[in-house]
């Protein structure tokens, strides 16, 4: 499917044809879990996007937070972003290294500071690569640009809100995992943490709403896959995985569908599955 929405989903040709514009940044936010055994900065420094910046996840993230990458406040996220040139005006592009995933997060939190011109890139790096487009090692020029934020509480969710959705169903709580881990069939990749899911929630692991030359499926398949997974669509939406990151694939999918009331539960099961001694954990597997 063709996308070229420049506030959620963008072709490689559309970026092909934007890459010179005056106003276009490009960023590769590529991140992997440590089993994969990749490394996204090094794999960066060796083939890019002509003009792109790294947007590391973990860098940019709360440093006062003991749970993995978090979104930063505000004042640190400014900061963060206006030393790698990007400000008020840009259209920004971001992609990763496996198709739709870790890009997604990097749009939600953008998306979470108010900044709306933003698309992730349909098939990211491989579909780019694959029809070979111009790739380069060189780095871009990087000026310090006014970024001004205006939160969007909305577009996330705590604790406390997801266990009020869990035991009242005021939202469907969707959890990006795969099944396996859902299910507690297998362990977390995270030491520490339990196995099983949040009460009421449904499980609709991310790669499923990729099709398979890794770009997002078409609106007719998603909703199909979304009421597959049990999902009703005209509820509220809480997306959840394991660190947060999976869980913007869910809220980009939505967001395509044309939904809006969705928010990321930012902590997710690294921060439900880490406790075991609360009332809100009773019922999970």
């Amino acid at each position: 499917m063709d996308h070229s929405n420049p506030r959620m989903l963008v072709s490689t040709d559309w970026l092909d044809k934007h890459l010179r514009d005056p106003d276009l940044c490009v960023l590769d936010g590529s991140w992997y879990l440590p089993e994969l055994k990749r490394d996204a900065r090094a794999e960066f420094e060796t083939s890019r996007i002509p003009g792109s910046r790294f947007f590391d996840i973990d860098d940019i993230s709360d440093r006062n937070s003991p749970l993995p990458h978090m979104a930063p406040p505000p004042e640190q996220f400014v900061a963060q972003i206006r030393s790698l040139g990007i400000g008020d005006g840009h259209q920004i592009v971001v992609y990763d290294g496996s198709g739709i995933s870790s890009a997604a997060r990097v749009w939600w939190l953008f998306r979470l500071m108010g900044h709306e011109r933003i698309a992730v890139l349909d098939g990211g790096f491989p579909k780019w690569c694959k029809e070979n487009r111009p790739i380069s090692d060189l780095d871009a020029i990087d000026r310090v640009r006014h970024f001004t934020p205006r939160v969007q509480n909305q577009l996330v969710s705590h604790r406390s809100q997801v266990a009020a959705a869990s035991q009242l169903g005021s939202a469907e709580i969707i959890d990006a995992r795969p099944s396996e881990r859902f299910n507690g069939n297998e362990p977390e990749p995270r030491q520490g943490l339990r196995r099983g899911n949040i009460p009421s929630s449904c499980n609709l692991p991310a790669a499923a709403l990729v099709a398979s030359d890794g770009t997002m499926k078409t609106a007719a398949e998603l909703t199909k896959t979304f009421e597959a997974a049990g999902i009703d669509l005209a509820k509220p939406a809480i997306a959840t995985c394991g660190s947060g990151v999976m869980a913007c694939v869910i809220a980009l999918a939505l967001e395509s569908l044309g939904k809006h009331d969705w928010a990321v539960y930012d902590g997710s099961w690294s921060e439900w599955g880490a406790s075991s001694n609360d009332d809100s954990m009773k019922g999970a597997i």
